[in-house]
Parts: structure tokens; C-alpha cells; sequence
């Protein structure tokens, strides 16, 4: 009898097993470019204050662009519509009127990877209440499903660069079309060049000693120009250059579990017109006493620069320090 109770629970055991993985195999893979966010939304509400607010947070504009251009971009649907295609982007927002006020967020509900987040209140009120105090976990939120899907997609044809990882000791995840266009000790310089611009990856490293305590800000600046003048234009005395104009933004941040800063900006060339945006990460290494910058930069005059940045971001987030380094001070 109790070896007839043993066989049926391992009956039972292997068919859960089994259920589990066929529903593991059958979850639908999600779809859709980058920062793309799928709004279901009855038009009603859509077209009024909370459509409204909706737009205002998640098609806001992206800093450190020189044109203006949306956060996210938006594709609503009815709620109807909570079925088929529309269930297949990585971020979807739900707004309902209900009988209850509440905001949820479920992970991959219809397909992965996916953050699905559903706001409802019982009044239009409540609802941009709810947008208001939630919006910022959920543009982070996105973010970093997009900057995953960013580095998945590049994973397949990317690897450590040898060259990166045997002069600074560092692993940073390279699409295969970057090539080198230039190396110098302690710098290097990747560039993509594709249809009406380029888009270029800077790797290099300072002793510690030149960040400045109580102007950090303006000692990412004295570095970023101080290489500026590798990253020449065609005609005489051009080089790069932070824009002199226009006022960075700043973050202190993480990467890697390291102290980090970010700084958004613009770039110029001296003595030309040449111009874009760039993303710079200055990483604290304590343990080697240096910084270690990643600078993502890209010139495209005639297209919009969100995605072309977002894609340096995600390589340069992809960063790892290994360990057992030994740095050599910058060669002036």
C-alpha cells in the first residue's frame, strides 16, 4: 500500500513537472522596438485630463538631446483591445475607471520579458493622482527592461573586446560593427559608422587624484577635453569639445556596484559646426586609485539620436571591472 502511495506521488510530480514546463515553453515572447510602451485606455479618458498627464510623463522629453524628443513613444489602444498584438509590447500601461483605487504592477502577465503596470480609481482625479506618484518606478522600470532588451539584442553578435579588456582589465559587452579607429595609452576609440552619421564608444582613465572632491562636474569636464583633442574633424584645428554653451546634466549613480557619475550632454567641434549628444559614466576604482570613463557620442545630423544613444547606454552599462588590476598613470 505505502509503495502504491510512493509511485502515485511520483505520478503526481512528474505531471506537474511536465505542466510546468510545456506552460514555460508556451509564454509568448514579447515584441516591438525600443522604447516602445503600449497604453490601453478607453479614448474617453484618453483624450481628456488624463490622457493628458499620461503624455506629460512618458513622452516628456529625453535630456541632454539637442532636438527635442519623446521619452517613450506611445501607441494606446482601447481596453478592449487587451488581447492579441496589444499584449505583446514589454511595457504596457493599463488605466481603467473602477470601483477601487489602486495601482499594481505584474511581471511578464502575458509574455516576457514584460512589466505590465494597471492603474484605476474611481474618479479621473484619483487616476492622475495615481500617475503622479508612480510614474517615476515606472519610466525606471522601463528603462531597465529596455536597456536589457538593448543588451540581449546585441549580445548575439557582441563579445569582450580583447583590446578593451587587455588595457583597462575591463569586460564591456561590443556589438561586432564597432571597429577601432584609434588607440593611445590609456585611450581607446570604437566607431559605427551607418547612413547619414556614426556613432562612437570612448574608453579611457585618469589617475583618481584628478577628480576634485568639491567639483567633480568640472573635473569629468577638464578629462573629457583634454582626450577631446584625438577626435579630430576634416578641416584644420577642429577637435572635440564640451559644448560651452549648454549645461550638462548630472547624476551620481552606480555601475557595476561602483561609485559612478553620469553626466548628458552636447558636444562640438572647435572651429566647425560639427555637434551632437553624449553620455559619459566616470567609474570610482578605489581599489586601483584610478577613474575609469565610458563616453558614448554619436553624430547624426539628420535623424533623431534617442535610440542611437539609448544603444551606447545599454553597451556601456554592460561594463564589468575585473579583478587583479593593475593601472598605469595616464601618459601625458
Amino acid at each position: 500500500m505505502m509503495k502504491a502511495s510512493y509511485f502515485l506521488y511520483f505520478l503526481l510530480f512528474i505531471l506537474v513537472v511536465s505542466c510546468a514546463k510545456k506552460e514555460q515553453e508556451n509564454i509568448r515572447q514579447t515584441s516591438g522596438k525600443i522604447n516602445t510602451i503600449s497604453v490601453l485606455i478607453d479614448d474617453q479618458l484618453w483624450n481628456g485630463e488624463i490622457g493628458d498627464s499620461i503624455r506629460n510623463k512618458f513622452a516628456s522629453a529625453v535630456i541632454g538631446l539637442p532636438e527635442e524628443e519623446p521619452l517613450f513613444t506611445i501607441n494606446q489602444y482601447p481596453v478592449k483591445l487587451l488581447e492579441g498584438y496589444a499584449t505583446n509590447s514589454r511595457a504596457i500601461l493599463v488605466i481603467k475607471k473602477g470601483v477601487k483605487t489602486q495601482f499594481e504592477i505584474k511581471r511578464n502577465q502575458y509574455a516576457t520579458p514584460q512589466n505590465v503596470f494597471h492603474i484605476s480609481g474611481t474618479t479621473a482625479e484619483e487616476i492622475v493622482l495615481l500617475l503622479e506618484k508612480h510614474s517615476p518606478e515606472i519610466i525606471q522600470r522601463i528603462e531597465g527592461g529596455e536597456i536589457a532588451e538593448s543588451q540581449r539584442i546585441f549580445s548575439k553578435s557582441a563579445s569582450t573586446h580583447s583590446i578593451i579588456k587587455k588595457l583597462f582589465q575591463v569586460g564591456l559587452q561590443v556589438p561586432s560593427d564597432f571597429e577601432l579607429v584609434m588607440r593611445k595609452p590609456n585611450f581607446i576609440w570604437l566607431k559605427h559608422n551607418n547612413n547619414g552619421g556614426s556613432s562612437s564608444l570612448l574608453v579611457y582613465q585618469f589617475p583618481l587624484s584628478i577628480i576634485k572632491a568639491t567639483a567633480i562636474s568640472s573635473s569629468i569636464r577638464t578629462m573629457r577635453d583634454s582626450v577631446g583633442k584625438y577626435i579630430q574633424g576634416t578641416e584644420p584645428n577642429t577637435h572635440m569639445i564640451s559644448e560651452t554653451g549648454y549645461t550638462p546634466y548630472f547624476f551620481k549613480t552606480k555601475i557595476d556596484n561602483r561609485l559612478a557619475y553620469e553626466t548628458r550632454g552636447t558636444w562640438q567641434l572647435q572651429n566647425d559646426y560639427m555637434s551632437g549628444p553624449y553620455i559619459n559614466y566616470t567609474i570610482i576604482d578605489s581599489v586601483q586609485k584610478r577613474v575609469i570613463v565610458l563616453e558614448g557620442f554619436c553624430y547624426s545630423p539628420s535623424k533623431e539620436k534617442r535610440d542611437t544613444m539609448h544603444e551606447l547606454d545599454a553597451i556601456m552599462q554592460s561594463v564589468q571591472l575585473l579583478k587583479n588590476t593593475t593601472f598605469t598613470p595616464h601618459k601625458k
